[in-house]
């Protein structure tokens, strides 16, 4: 599979009850958590590797980390992660507006509302591998537009922020107020993301292979120091 293909259902319920297997911690990452965490990372101010946003995945503690059974089946659920966090990245290069936060829904004085809380909480926890970064857009005239995200998925608010959060009707609102939220957000970041590689500056000229060897020793680079290369 390339990493441009759209998770199909089968697979998306594979990744899901991988994540809800008795293999992953209690505070592990279901997939409306994984979906908020991983809309973090792909419009937020960096990128991150995989290697260090997948512990997160887990939980809070490094040793409960699934084991895999094999290198096979480690390969299979991160590529499906991969493809999974892709899918989002596409969307929000190709159509940004049609960008829809992955919730869970439930019922309530027989009205469907939505639960944004898992997603907002895993988009806190994108937010915070790099908090000094994301700080940027809560100084600037967007902070407004982050403030849902706040009430839904920090995992602790000002008390008297709780009457804003205090009933599913008003928490259904924030979803809603997430969702229109995210193109703004996206486009914030988006002239000023950084890459995860910071280019190696060369501190002196590059050293020719015919040119004396800098370490001292009167041979030739190629014969000496350079001959490690080779």
């Amino acid at each position: 599979m390339h990493l441009d293909e759209p998770l199909s259902d089968k697979e998306f319920q594979e990744l899901d009850q991988f994540l809800l297997s008795d293999r992953c911690a209690e505070d592990g990452m279901t997939m409306d958590t994984l979906h908020g965490y991983m809309t973090a990372l792909v419009i937020g101010p960096q990128e991150i590797s995989m290697a260090e946003w997948l512990p997160e995945v887990w939980g809070a503690d490094p040793a409960k980390a699934p084991v895999f059974k094999n290198a096979k089946e480690m390969e299979r659920i991160t590529g499906l992660m991969a493809r999974f966090m892709n899918e989002i990245a596409i969307i929000f290069e190709v159509a940004p507006k049609e960008f829809e936060p992955l919730y869970c829904t439930h019922e309530w004085e027989g009205k469907e509302l939505l639960d944004g809380e898992a997603w907002a909480w895993g988009f806190c926890l994108g937010m915070d591998l790099r908090p000094d970064l994301w700080q940027a857009i809560q100084d600037s005239p967007l902070a407004p537009l982050m403030r849902s995200i706040y009430l839904l998925g920090a995992e602790e608010i000002e008390e008297e922020d709780m009457v804003l959060v205090d009933d599913p009707v008003k928490r259904d609102k924030l979803a809603i107020e997430i969702e229109a939220a995210m193109t703004d957000i996206h486009k914030f970041w988006a002239p000023l993301r950084k890459s995860a590689v910071t280019p190696i500056q060369r501190e002196a000229p590059k050293v020719g292979r015919n040119d004396d060897c800098p370490c001292g020793s009167g041979k030739k680079h190629k014969k000496c120091c350079g001959a490690e290369a080779d």
